[in-house]
């Protein structure tokens, strides 16, 4: 670890950027494990969005008079150029999205998961969030109102998804309905378990009423046509990669790596059966009961013990893991929609970083070779490594590089790139895991390829008809190379559609790092060198989640 630094001017300003924009987003800072805004929602209407507009367009204006005092200095007026100047023409755009993952009504439940739940206090905190959840929800309907005045409704298809959402989130054993229980297990007092029950009340009815809403004064003005078109898919993809890609080339490379891929399994695939197909090999993995997990109970003690491992083989060998970021907890998510996440840690690391399964209630039965490459990709060294690292340094970085310019592009595709890593380093030996390696990279080729292709209306490949991507070739072809159940297929397919360019920036970003690290390698040569590893990594996860450009002129410069 190198001498903590001396904040700068610099740094100054982007600590009070990030002050401010806290204030306008309280449930980011109880993510962040920031206390003072426990029981508040941010405004989520149209006048709460022009606040967050007016702060950034000033702080992009006030970013021309300062002058950097070092190199950390440029990285970090590099990256707030671009991610303010995105985030103006974003908002100029008017559009409001309604999706299946990532909207305020979405966030405005999730956060609930990450307050702390022991004692009357916290449960207290719950109590009053849940008290406010109705006006934010309000708020955000507003926005969508708004939107639709002006012509922008999302597509059909994300209305009615996410409005069963919202319906499943109210049920009577649904997420909200969780916190009742989990009050009544803490033992709390009688107060404050009341206020939790009719917060969760308030807040369970607020949902029914909004999804009533999306499908009864939202939908028939929604559109059946889900993609989105090239102009704003190039901002919604520049906002999770951080660079403006070149979307033909982007493609074509995604066809190529599927393709690449695909020889890969097949080489693996006769290692585990001589002669096997791909589904053959699958098979034969699918039926050992050595690789076979039973409910969600087992699922969870795999994760946490494979997780763990990772981090004492890896610590202070192949990275630095000091404590206490040495500490990851696997759990199992209250939400039934499919999918697995990562939540960072607290700033001071009272809240570990978590890993979250989200299962189909479907889904009772688990495939070890098919999930370890996601333990690591979810924790060690995936995005615990790079996420707890960035909440490490306070030292060397201000708050706004460490918690404040996440970008997709640089989180996914470091996860990505470490899942690489590991088999590089031995950990995916087993034909099997390595088997589920590739499955996992096909499936995020395969992404690169529907998500751009339908939302800018490219042409698929012959063997998919030639036709312009649309929902019904492309799920097929998501099926062909999905290597998750039907559940999860349809949750997926639905969020490609109504999220558009988030899924290609786990691709798009491992093959920048990837790059960076070639170009690192082949100048350690011309040198007489060879590359260390470990200070690469620990350079790269040291400047903070950036922007794919800025992480490239950061480690060229």
């Amino acid at each position: 670890m190198t001498e903590p630094r001396t904040p700068t001017a610099v740094d100054t300003f982007a600590e009070d950027y990030s002050a401010k924009a806290l204030e306008l987003s309280p449930e980011e800072a109880t993510y962040l494990g920031i206390g003072g805004h426990e029981t508040e929602y941010g405004d989520y209407s149209p006048a709460g969005k022009q606040l967050k507009a007016e702060l950034d367009a000033a702080a992009l204006k006030d970013l021309e008079t300062l002058t950097p005092a070092d190199h950390t200095d440029e990285v970090t007026l590099h990256a707030m150029r671009e991610r303010l100047g995105l985030a103006a023409a974003l908002h100029a755009t008017g559009r409001e999205e309604v999706n299946n993952i990532a909207t305020p009504a979405h966030g405005a439940r999730q956060i609930l998961d990450l307050m702390p739940q022991s004692t009357d206090q916290d449960f207290a905190h719950i109590a009053g969030r849940l008290a406010n959840l109705p006006a934010a929800l309000e708020g955000w309907w507003e926005s969508l109102r708004a939107a639709k005045s002006a012509g922008k409704v999302s597509a059909a298809r994300q209305v009615q998804a996410a409005a069963g959402q919202f319906a499943t989130y109210a049920a009577e054993e649904g997420p909200l309905s969780q916190l009742v229980a989990a009050a009544e297990s803490a033992g709390v007092s009688g107060g404050v378990a009341a206020d939790v029950r009719r917060g969760v009340e308030g807040a369970a009815h607020a949902y029914l009423d909004l999804s009533r809403r999306l499908t009864e004064r939202l939908l028939p003005s929604a559109p059946a046509h889900d993609a989105v078109g090239i102009d704003y898919y190039r901002l919604a993809s520049q906002s999770f990669t951080g660079t403006v890609l070149d979307l033909e080339e982007t493609y074509q490379w995604g066809l190529e790596e599927l393709a690449r891929l695909v020889a890969a399994q097949e080489e693996v695939a006769s290692t585990i059966k001589p002669g096997a197909t791909i589904t053959e090999a699958k098979e034969v993995l699918d039926t050992d009961p050595a690789r076979k997990l039973h409910g969600t109970e087992a699922l969870q003690e795999w994760m946490q013990r494979l997780s763990d491992q990772a981090v004492a083989d890896l610590k202070d060998v192949h990275f630095d893991i000091p404590s206490p970021m040495d500490q990851l907890e696997c759990r199992i998510a209250p939400t039934t929609d499919g999918g697995v996440y990562y939540t960072g840690p607290s700033e001071d690391f009272s809240r570990p970083g978590r890993m979250w399964w989200s299962v189909p209630p479907e889904d009772t039965e688990f495939t070890t070779w098919a999930e370890t490459t996601t333990v690591y990709h979810e924790g060690v060294p995936g995005h615990h490594l790079q996420i707890a690292t960035a909440v490490l340094v306070k030292d060397k970085l201000n708050f706004w590089r460490r918690n404040g310019c996440f970008t997709s592009g640089y989180a996914e595709g470091w996860a990505l790139y470490a899942e690489d890593l590991m088999a590089e380093l031995g950990y995916l030996d087993d034909p099997g895991d390595m088997m589920g390696m590739l499955d996992m990279q096909r499936m995020r080729a395969a992404r690169v390829i529907f998500d751009i292709g339908l939302h800018c209306g490219f042409r698929a490949p012959a063997e998919w008809g030639s036709q312009v991507w649309n929902p019904v070739n492309g799920r097929a072809f998501l099926r062909e190379h999905l290597p998750i159940s039907e559940a999860q297929l349809e949750f997926e397919l639905t969020r490609y559609l109504g999220w558009p360019g988030q899924a290609p920036s786990y691709k798009v970003g491992q093959r920048v790092f990837q790059q960076i690290r070639a170009e690192q390698e082949q100048a350690a040569r011309q040198a007489g060198q060879e590359l260390d590893l470990k200070a690469f990594h620990t350079e790269l996860l040291q400047l903070g989640t950036l922007g794919l450009d800025t992480l490239r002129w950061a480690m060229q410069s």
